[in-house]
């Protein structure tokens, strides 16, 4: 089964820093966009972030808007996340996810999704 591999989360403080990765290695991201969801316990999963082909464009969720940010390195087939002034609320379950289409824009229905890896866990605790 084609996934992303995540990699980087852990047990932080809140106002702390973490900064994930989101590897392919049996498909591309180059020209796609790619997403980071994050469920919390008990909660649905929600969008993150979320970067158009050649980074020409990024989105937010609000509640992450100015603390997160998104990049990519398509010649390493790698998405990053990079989570700044951490909160408890910020933790959860965060994945990745490559869009099914090529050249859209940024979007957080996950119905236009593929690839899903298991996720790395993010836990903000005092």
């Amino acid at each position: 089964q084609l996934q992303f591999v995540e990699s980087g989360g852990g047990l932080v403080h809140p106002g702390g820093s973490l900064r994930l990765s989101c590897a392919a290695s049996d498909f591309t991201v180059a020209g796609y966009v790619v997403g980071w969801f994050r469920q919390a316990p008990g909660k649905e999963r929600t969008g993150v972030a979320c970067i158009q082909h050649s980074s020409v464009a990024t989105i937010y969720g609000d509640s992450v808007q100015g603390r997160f940010t998104i990049s990519r390195d398509d010649a390493k087939n790698t998405v990053y996340l990079e989570l700044h002034d951490l909160k408890p609320e910020d933790t959860g379950l965060y994945s990745c996810a490559r869009d099914r289409t090529l050249f859209r824009i940024c979007g957080f229905g996950t119905e236009r999704y593929d690839f899903w890896g298991q996720g790395t866990p993010v836990t903000v605790s005092s």
